[in-house]
């Protein structure tokens, strides 16, 4: 039977453009052109290579609005053979666990599946948390923050995770892994496969499509059970100039410095 990896890919905001709204404690994504998160890219690339490694399929999944089908085609044309785009707006304003649990859900109506691969976390949320939740609600082992994939087995794999020290972990199979920007350089796609990927359908499912996989009062805005209550933009820190005069102006430069701890 084939190896079938499945890799979680999520449309952002260019996060360098994008533009915050205070005031409702949210992202202005329409105020930024959409992209692929790029901690995504590494993991398309580690789902791309172990199919090159053991054959198989990767099925990218992505839960965002029609526009994200735009990162789906990229990751078509980086390897990926099937993509899947969840969009209802019955899945709008999902926190993490909302998001984990849509997510979930839809993995067990594709059924069979050997390995799910994460990016550590998005730019947009920074959380690291949909991936580890999505492990959990499916009730599989899940390894998060790997840097390197040592071996790989029809029925375990073998990793290097990167907390601080390194671990060596053996996992059984199946099972979701998290993967830092570390564990390889995503290949680029070539033209050829640019244009082929513009041709390709990409799967849409609504929440419809989930019935009997999905309880609807878990999804959405209705399904979470974190809010923002606030955003804080940290002020940016620039230059000081301090301009020292007098005779002793040596012995108050020496003085400054050392209470900045440079000398």
């Amino acid at each position: 039977m084939d190896f079938h990896v499945i890799v979680l890919v999520k449309h952002v905001p260019d996060i360098e453009k994008v533009r915050f709204d205070v005031e409702a404690g949210r992202i202005d994504r329409s105020s930024a052109p959409g992209e692929i998160n790029p901690f995504d890219l590494n993991a398309i690339e580690v789902a791309v290579q172990i199919k090159e490694r053991l054959g198989g399929v990767v099925t990218a999944l992505s839960m965002g609005p029609p526009q994200a089908e735009s990162s789906l085609k990229d990751a078509v044309a980086r390897g990926v053979d099937r993509a899947i785009l969840l969009t209802d707006h019955r899945f709008a304003g999902a926190d993490t666990l909302a998001t984990s649990y849509t997510l979930a859900s839809a993995i067990r109506k594709l059924g069979r599946y050997d390995l799910i691969v994460c990016g550590e976390k998005t730019v947009d949320g920074d959380t690291g948390q949909v991936g580890p939740e999505v492990a959990e609600h499916l009730g599989i082992p899940h390894v998060a923050y790997v840097c390197e994939v040592k071996e790989i087995y029809m029925n375990r794999l073998v990793v290097v995770s990167d907390m601080g020290d390194r671990f060596l972990i053996e996992v059984k199979l199946p099972a979701l892994i998290t993967v830092t920007k570390d564990v390889n350089t995503p290949r680029l796609p070539t033209l050829r496969d640019t244009l082929r990927a513009r041709r390709v359908k990409i799967e849409n499912w609504n929440a419809d499509h989930l019935v009997g996989y999905i309880d609807m009062s878990r999804i959405g805005l209705t399904g979470s059970r974190t809010q923002v209550f606030k955003i804080v933009i940290p002020s940016e820190e620039h230059r000081r100039g301090i301009i020292f005069r007098g005779a002793d102006s040596i012995g108050k430069l020496v003085e400054a410095l050392r209470k900045e701890g440079l000398i």
